[in-house]
């Protein structure tokens, strides 16, 4: 039922081709030093939005900040996705509101399907300020993002900063979500959306929420004529998608699949391996990222155009969540992509089919458990 009404009401926006400067993080540390920077030089509005922000000192010097430029007068806005930041806590948010922060939880269970409303978390990570500078990318707020949790340090991720045309697009994609979540709707006010230059690197923002992801992936793969890079946390495919890169291969494209070696999540390694098989036994190259933990997005074919953003290549991203990403289409920045992606592979070890075969029996009951959960991992 639930997945039904969600086809009923599906909104997903794909924005035209624009041109803009793009900067790419792959460490925490210097993406917030340089956002905590530009959110202290805010003249106007700050918009933001995240699906995890957490009770932590890197969360609340990023809440302290929102809150010290709300005092001085400029507008700020945060949306948090309701299930990835439970542990802002009531008292913080009421802190945030007094300073003149408007707050909002976004995603928030409904009636009468709690259960499935509950699994699409608004997974998009956008960052707006005053209209003319915005991020976009896998890293969220707490941390782990910021090498300070044991288990995942370090954290590898891809974060994009937006100067140009390409703003305009993340910001009227926070005032879509602002609007649903708050029932406030600001798209028609003009001082939201300045006068923004064009810059070097063209590229397209597509954001969708479920069932527009796996037809775009499909695209892709169906274009490609001599590779594909995928990077994701993640690798759980919709039947689809596994047939389509099946084919590729099959058809003499490689196929390259970058994942974590350590997981974050109960269940997500162990429930991969079946789709793993597959493709290895197809031909694929696939690599477990050994130096931290490898969370990062990326999609890139042929070295043509590639897709920086936040979902990952699972059944969550592609059927449930709402997801934000961008599809680059310029040469200098692909081969900095792939520049970036030859280094994961030399931090990584490659994953062989004999291996997948011969495990231990408490991760083949890990494995059989994991498919009974696959629609939601």
């Amino acid at each position: 039922m639930g997945r039904k009404k969600q086809r009923l009401t599906v909104k997903s926006n794909v924005f035209p081709f624009r041109h803009s400067n793009l900067e790419i993080f792959t460490q925490g540390t210097a993406l917030f030093k340089d956002m905590f920077k530009e959110f202290r030089n805010a003249k106007k509005h700050i918009h933001v939005l995240f699906y995890i922000c957490k009770n932590d000192p890197i969360s609340q010097e990023f809440l302290n900040i929102l809150m010290e430029k709300a005092k001085n007068g400029v507008e700020v806005r945060l949306l948090l996705d309701w299930a990835g930041s439970l542990k802002i806590k009531r008292s913080k948010i009421k802190e945030l509101k007094d300073a003149g922060v408007h707050f909002s939880f976004s995603n928030l269970p409904k009636a009468p399907t709690f259960f499935y409303t509950s699994q699409t978390r608004n997974h998009r990570k956008i960052t707006v300020i005053d209209g003319k500078i915005g991020y976009m990318g896998g890293y969220n707020v707490g941390k782990e993002y910021i090498d300070l949790d044991p288990k995942l340090t370090p954290w590898r991720d891809y974060h994009l900063k937006l100067k140009g045309e390409g703003v305009e697009d993340l910001q009227r994609q926070f005032l879509l979500d602002w609007s649903e979540a708050s029932k406030t709707n600001l798209l028609q006010n003009e001082i939201y959306f300045p006068k923004l230059m064009k810059g070097e690197v063209c590229h397209k923002i597509i954001s969708t929420e479920g069932f527009l992801l796996e037809e775009t992936f499909s695209d892709l793969i169906h274009q490609a004529k001599k590779s594909i890079i995928i990077g994701s946390p993640y690798f759980i495919p919709s039947k689809k998608l596994l047939n389509d890169l099946i084919l590729a291969l099959r058809r003499g494209v490689t196929l390259t699949l970058i994942v974590p070696y350590h997981s974050d999540h109960l269940l997500v390694k162990e429930a991969s391996f079946p789709y793993l098989r597959q493709i290895l036994s197809n031909g694929a190259k696939v690599y477990q990222y050994k130096k931290g933990f490898y969370h990062a997005k990326v999609f890139m074919i042929d070295e043509e155009v590639c897709d920086l953003g936040t979902a990952n290549f699972d059944n969550r991203s592609l059927f449930l969540n709402h997801e934000i990403n961008c599809f680059i289409h310029e040469k200098k920045t692909l081969n900095e992509v792939f520049e970036i992606l030859k280094q994961d592979i030399q931090h990584s070890q490659e994953l062989r089919l004999s291996d997948l075969n011969s495990l231990g029996f408490s991760t083949k009951v890990k494995e059989w458990i994991a498919k009974l959960f696959v629609h939601f991992l």
